[in-house]
């Protein structure tokens, strides 16, 4: 069975694992993209994202209108190295402060499929800790 919905909000792929971002508008979800593009993640989708349940996996892909471009607030929209699809393993969400200096593991269920979430407004070092959670993962 497949579902599928167009959320606001930006994509970024590591190989095939993806990271959506989500978050009300000005909230930062651009500049955390082009952030980790720095960091080698590639661009899959900004400001829509196409998230597709597919027998219980979720995919994200970029709406074909705005395919390789991104938004950078005061200068304008850039071209973009893109990948077409990734699946979604982890969520941030740029509109919740995260309480705990060690958190549980927290998750988000998006079309039936629950997926790792992170808190992340107001988060020193944002960038560079997703880079690493995507990049090698969780610690014990």
């Amino acid at each position: 069975m497949t579902t599928e919905s167009t959320l606001h909000g930006t994509c970024v792929a590591y190989g095939q694992s993806g990271l959506l971002i989500i978050g009300t508008s000005g909230s930062g979800k651009s500049a955390l993209a082009l952030a980790l593009m720095a960091m080698d993640a590639t661009l899959v989708a900004d400001d829509r994202v196409t998230v597709t349940n597919r027998d219980g996996v979720l995919s994200g892909h970029c709406p074909p209108a705005i395919k390789g471009m991104i938004e950078a607030r005061r200068i304008g929209l850039l071209a973009a190295k893109t990948q077409p699809t990734t699946l979604i393993t982890c969520i941030v969400d740029l509109d919740k402060t995260e309480p705990d200096r060690l958190p549980p593991n927290r998750s988000l269920t998006i079309l039936g499929v629950e997926v790792d979430l992170v808190f992340g407004k107001d988060t020193p070092n944002l960038a560079a800790a997703l880079n690493q959670l995507m990049k090698i993962g969780r610690g014990e």
